[in-house]
C-alpha cells in the first residue's frame, strides 16, 4: 500500500499548550475559523462578517470546545468579531500580522487560519495590549476629538486662505483667527461691513498690534464667491466647536465612570502645571482624574502637560491595568518602540535602531520630550546631551524612553518625582564610566590607579 505525502504547507508543531485552540483569519466579508486537525467532522469552515455569521462562528466554536482563538489585527474588521467571542467566554488573542507572516507553502486564507491555529497551540503568539472595556470606550471619544480639532484647524486654514486671496492679512496683525478679535472682525465682514476703521475698531481692548497697522491690513478686494467661501467655512468650524463641546462633556461623564481602586483626588488638589484661564477648569479635571487613576501626580514631571495625560488615560487606562499588562519597563518601553530592537547574528550587530511603530503614547512622549529642549532641569540637560551625542531625531527617541520609565516608575511606587532618584549613578553606570576612563587614559599613554587600590605606608 503506498504512503501519501504528508502536506509540508502546514507543518504540525509537537508542542501543544493550548489544546483547545482556533485561528480566524479575518477581511472584510469573510471569516476562515480552523480548529485542531485532530478534531471529529470538519475543521475548517467560513462564516460571512454579517452578525447572523458572527453569531455562528461563536456557537460553532463552543461546540467544539474552543477556548481561545487567535486573529490577526486586520484593520477594523477585526472589531465586531472580537467583542462576540469575547461576550461568549472565549478568550481571544490579538497577534500582530508581522509575527504571523512566515507562513509556508501557498498563501490562502485556509492555510493562514490553519497556521494561525498551529502557532497557537503551539503558544509561539504574543496577545496584543488592548485596555479594558470602559477605557475602551473612552479611548475611542478622545481619538474622534483629535479628528474634529483636526477638522477646525482645517476650517482655519481655509479661512486664512480665503481672506489671503481677499488681500486681508488679517492673520498677520492677529495671533488667532479664531480669537476673541479675530471672531469679531470675521462676523462683521460676513454681515457686510466694508469700512476698515470699523472693523478694527473691533478689536479686543488687550489687542497688541497698532489700530493702524490692523486697518491697512483690512483694505482688501471683497469678492463675492471668497466671501461664500469663508462664510461656509466659519459656519462649519462653529459646527465643529459645539461638537466639540458636547463629545468634552461625554468624556467627563466616561471618565468618572472608570472604577479605579484608588480614592479621588482632595479638593485641595492643586496640579504644578499652570494653565490658561479659559482652560483651567477642563485642565483641572484633567489632573484630577490622572491622580485618581495612578495614584500620584504624573504633572509634576517636567514636561508632561495635561494633553498628555489625557493620551495615557485614554490609550492605557489605570496604573493597575498599565502594570498587569506590562509587568516590567522593559515591556512597557518595548510595546511604545521607545527601544532598541537589536538584531544579532553570528556576533554581529546587524541592526539597533528602534522599531517602526505607530504608538500614539509614544507620539506623546516624543512631543513632550522636545518640549524639554530649553528646560532648565536635569530632564532638560539629558534631553540636550542625547542630541548632542545621538542626534535631534535620536535623542528625542531617547528622552522619550527616559520619560516613560520614569512615569512607569512613579505608578509602580506611588512615589512623586525625584529627579535625584531619576537620575543617580548607578553600579552599572558606575562601571561604564571606570571603564571608558582607562582606556581613554591608555590610549594617551597614561596608567591610572584607584585611590583604594595605592598601598600605604
Amino acid at each position: 500500500m503506498k504512503k501519501s505525502k504528508r502536506n509540508t504547507s502546514t507543518p504540525i508543531l509537537e508542542r501543544n499548550l493550548h489544546p483547545r485552540a482556533a485561528g480566524l483569519d479575518v477581511s472584510a466579508c469573510e471569516i476562515v475559523a480552523a480548529i485542531p486537525p485532530e478534531f471529529a467532522g470538519e475543521t475548517v469552515r467560513s462564516f460571512p462578517t454579517f452578525t447572523k455569521g458572527l453569531h455562528e462562528l461563536r456557537d460553532w466554536l463552543l461546540a467544539n470546545g474552543i477556548t481561545t482563538v487567535a486573529m490577526e489585527s486586520t484593520g477594523s474588521f477585526w472589531i465586531p468579531c472580537h467583542g462576540i467571542l469575547e461576550k461568549a467566554g472565549i478568550e481571544v488573542f490579538l497577534v500582530n500580522a508581522r509575527h504571523v507572516k512566515g507562513v509556508p507553502g501557498k498563501k490562502t486564507d485556509v492555510i493562514d487560519a490553519q497556521w494561525l491555529q498551529q502557532l497557537h497551540a503551539a503558544g509561539l503568539l504574543r496577545k496584543s495590549f488592548r485596555p479594558a472595556d470602559d477605557i475602551v470606550a473612552l479611548r475611542s471619544l478622545l481619538r474622534h476629538r483629535a479628528n474634529l480639532v483636526a477638522d477646525a484647524s482645517r476650517q482655519i486654514q481655509l479661512m486664512q486662505k480665503a481672506l489671503t486671496e481677499m488681500n486681508l492679512h488679517l492673520h498677520h496683525v492677529l495671533s488667532d483667527l479664531d480669537g476673541l478679535s479675530g471672531t469679531a472682525i470675521i462676523n462683521a465682514i460676513l454681515q457686510g461691513e466694508r469700512d476698515p476703521v470699523v472693523l478694527a475698531s473691533l478689536c479686543h481692548v488687550r489687542c497688541r498690534t497698532p489700530k493702524a497697522q490692523i486697518i491697512e491690513a483690512l483694505r482688501g478686494d471683497y469678492r463675492s464667491e471668497h466671501i461664500f467661501i469663508l462664510r461656509q467655512c466659519h459656519q462649519t468650524h462653529g459646527q465643529l466647536l459645539k461638537q466639540i463641546a458636547e463629545l468634552d462633556l461625554e468624556i467627563q461623564t466616561l471618565l468618572q465612570a472608570v472604577s479605579s481602586p484608588l480614592p479621588p483626588a482632595p479638593k485641595d488638589f492643586k496640579p504644578c502645571k499652570s494653565l490658561s484661564s479659559h482652560k483651567t477648569h477642563e485642565g483641572d479635571l484633567i489632573f484630577k482624574e490622572a491622580l485618581r487613576f495612578y495614584g500620584v501626580d504624573l504633572s509634576t514631571v517636567d514636561g508632561i502637560s495635561a494633553a498628555a495625560l489625557c493620551t495615557f488615560m485614554g490609550e492605557l487606562g489605570t496604573g493597575a491595568q498599565i502594570l498587569q499588562a506590562f509587568p516590567t519597563p522593559e515591556r512597557f518601553c518595548s510595546w511604545l518602540g521607545l527601544c532598541p530592537d537589536n538584531r544579532i547574528s553570528g556576533g554581529k550587530i546587524l541592526k539597533a535602531s528602534t522599531r517602526k511603530v505607530a504608538n500614539k503614547v509614544a507620539a506623546v512622549l516624543r512631543l513632550c520630550s522636545q518640549a524639554l529642549g530649553r528646560s532648565r532641569s536635569k530632564l532638560g540637560d539629558f534631553c540636550r546631551k542625547m542630541k548632542s551625542r545621538l542626534g535631534k531625531a535620536e535623542g528625542i527617541t531617547a528622552t522619550a524612553h527616559k520619560l516613560a520609565r520614569i512615569l512607569y516608575a512613579m505608578i509602580k511606587t506611588k512615589l512623586p518625582f525625584d529627579e535625584s532618584l531619576a537620575f543617580k549613578t548607578t553600579p552599572q553606570k558606575q562601571a561604564r564610566r571606570f571603564k571608558h576612563l582607562f582606556a581613554q587614559a591608555k590610549h594617551l599613554g597614561f596608567n591610572l590607579v584607584r585611590v583604594q587600590d595605592i598601598p600605604t605606608c
